[in-house]
């Protein structure tokens, strides 16, 4: 398989590992919830989560690969404040989770970036 096919894929799973973890351990996900949303944290966990295994299931399939992508990239954005928000609470924990909690924040733009390009390329293909 060449890589440009296995990229998308590469990215479906991780996107269906993060939306099923959503479901099997939502407590520490609720923590991330702004406190600005509405609702219950619990709620925006589950929709995020399901969100996610919806995002991949699309990267998964070429006809609808492009749109997910760009849906992704956008949600990568969206899901930002969350993680501001985990940044800031675990400031005063033991340094391995709040370098985990810090190092999340520059790492959502490599994960754009990486929808975008999936995006492109099934672009190129259609």
């Amino acid at each position: 398989m060449p890589r440009s096919e296995r990229s998308p894929l590469l990215l479906a799973g991780l996107l269906a590992t993060a939306g099923a973890a959503h479901f099997a351990s939502p407590r520490q996900f609720d923590a991330t919830i702004p406190s600005a949303l509405p609702g219950a944290p619990r709620t925006w966990t589950y929709a995020s989560g399901a969100a996610e295994l919806a995002l991949a299931a699309g990267l998964a399939l070429p006809s609808t690969r492009k749109a997910a992508a760009l849906a992704t990239a956008a949600f990568f954005v969206g899901v930002f404040p969350a993680n501001v928000k985990m940044a800031v609470d675990w400031r005063h924990r033991p340094a391995p989770q709040k370098a985990a909690a810090i190092g999340r924040l520059p790492l959502q733009l490599p994960l754009v970036l990486w929808a975008r390009s999936v995006a492109r390329t099934a672009e190129a293909r259609s």
